[in-house]
């Protein structure tokens, strides 16, 4: 049986893909302009991960017998395209060490299929963080 420990970090998760996803998607909706055209499409796609991130997450949590939460992380739309990009780079460094921690915990716990669904989680999520800090190098 998984430890209140692993369930409270699986439900970190589930908050924290529920706000980046939110987050990510009325940035999407919000940014306007020809030179954000193909960021604004990226983006929508990157929320749309981080909701099946949520809903996987979620799946093994209540197969755990946890329960899942609803509420999410505080969401941060921001103003600027280099406002909204330095804070999803933030929110994305913040679900690695999170993802590193839960993967750590279920492993001492003999849990493998809940540190596989994080270890590839966690690829996407540097791939997120991959993205965002690439478009802020090519910001002034």
């Amino acid at each position: 049986m998984a430890s209140e420990k692993l369930l409270d970090l699986l439900n970190k998760g589930i908050a924290r893909e529920i706000q980046v996803s939110v987050q990510y998607i009325w940035q999407h909706v919000q940014w306007a302009g020809i030179e954000h055209y193909t960021v604004k499409d990226e983006l929508k796609k990157i929320a749309v991960a981080e909701m099946k991130h949520a809903e996987a997450i979620a799946e093994r949590l209540f197969y755990l017998g946890g329960i899942p939460t609803t509420k999410p992380d505080p969401i941060f739309v921001g103003k600027t395209l280099k406002e909204m990009l330095s804070r999803d780079m933030e929110d994305e460094v913040g679900a690695i060490k999170l993802y590193k921690e839960t993967i750590a915990v279920a492993e001492a716990e003999g849990d493998i299929t809940t540190a596989q669904i994080f270890k590839k989680i966690l690829q996407d999520e540097e791939e997120h963080h991959d993205f965002f800090q690439g478009l802020l190098e090519g910001m002034k």
